[in-house]
């Protein structure tokens, strides 16, 4: 079998991990073997329609909140009594540390941030690594194979309504494994579109200066329906809150259209936005690094250009 780890928060399953199952899908319909998966805690949904065809489910309540270790001893638990062939998560933070810890459990090699698994003799794996900037061909070995998908590369979709067949186990909770839990949340409220969900992004760093430069970019978003982010200079120097900052160490995003304004490109943040399927630059450095992976550049003052925008975008409205 192929066992999928699902990924959830308060309950509903991650956009990651319904990515990840596409691939899961597509490596059962290579290989002939059934796609199981394995799930943790009381709340968890199931996801409908993703060719699963038998669910683990782990059910204590100290294991309703995430738990690496903890949620780790289940899902080695089930590789070490059925050795699926292949165990897979999504590479989310989450989904790559529990991995990271079932590798270390179980003693199985583990490849993160796979964009193509061919399995056979030998099982390939194509991986990003050094945050997206070298591709690495590599053989996975092992009796069970380890691995986690990059985001944004595979396209999640249904196949089929057939309801899976469901196994609930006592899941083991040892206190050694409980020392590192979530223990509270502090959740952000926003109201309309987020980073997550907009088919437009406007992403400001270094150039746009202060915190109130950012009312430039919030007002040009304003009119688009789009989300503001910040890139890691503009989330460090209290501009923005970290909870919007696109990069390596912050948000993931895969809009139809990311407009970098002031944002020089330093390969950390061209990771967190590299699943966008159009890119526009605005800055006034013409050597910036981000020209070179714009599919459109503007070279100016974001300062001029941006409310020059704005405006005419609603002078185009009121006109009707």
């Amino acid at each position: 079998m192929i066992l999928a780890f699902i990924e959830h928060e308060d309950g509903a399953v991650s956009a990651g991990t319904l990515q990840m199952l596409a691939c899961a899908r597509l490596l059962s319909a290579e290989t002939g073997v059934p796609l199981h998966a394995a799930v943790i805690g009381a709340h968890a949904k199931l996801p409908a329609g993703q060719g699963i065809s038998h669910v683990y489910r782990f059910d204590h309540p100290s294991l309703n909140e995430y738990a690496p270790a903890a949620w780790a001893r289940c899902v080695s638990g089930i590789v070490q009594q059925r050795m699926p062939a292949i165990l897979m998560a999504a590479a989310t933070e989450r989904g790559n540390e529990l991995m990271a810890w079932c590798g270390a459990m179980t003693g199985m090699p583990l490849a993160v941030n796979c964009l193509r698994v061919s399995p056979g003799q030998p099982f390939q794996v194509l991986r990003q690594r050094y945050g997206g900037s070298l591709l690495e061909e590599a053989n996975l070995s092992g009796a069970t194979k380890l691995l986690t998908t990059a985001l944004h590369v595979f396209e999640a979709g249904e196949a089929g309504a057939a309801d899976p067949s469901v196994e609930t186990i006592p899941a083991p909770a040892a206190e050694k494994d409980l020392r590192a839990r979530v223990v509270a949340r502090e959740q952000t409220h926003s109201s309309g579109v987020n980073l997550h969900t907009a088919r437009v992004v406007v992403g400001g760093g270094r150039g746009v200066g202060s915190a109130e430069g950012f009312r430039v970019l919030e007002e040009f978003a304003g009119e688009i329906n789009g989300a503001v982010g910040g890139s890691r200079v503009a989330t460090n120097n209290g501009w923005r809150p970290h909870a919007v900052q696109v990069g390596l160490t912050g948000n993931r995003i895969a809009p139809d259209l990311y407009i970098a304004c002031g944002i020089s490109g330093a390969i950390q943040h061209q990771v967190g936005c590299k699943g966008a399927k159009r890119i526009l630059v605005i800055n006034k450095d013409r050597e910036a690094p981000f020209f070179r992976r714009a599919d459109f550049g503007v070279v100016g003052d974001l300062h001029e250009i941006l409310p020059a925008v704005t405006a005419e975008i609603r002078k185009r409205k009121s006109s009707g």
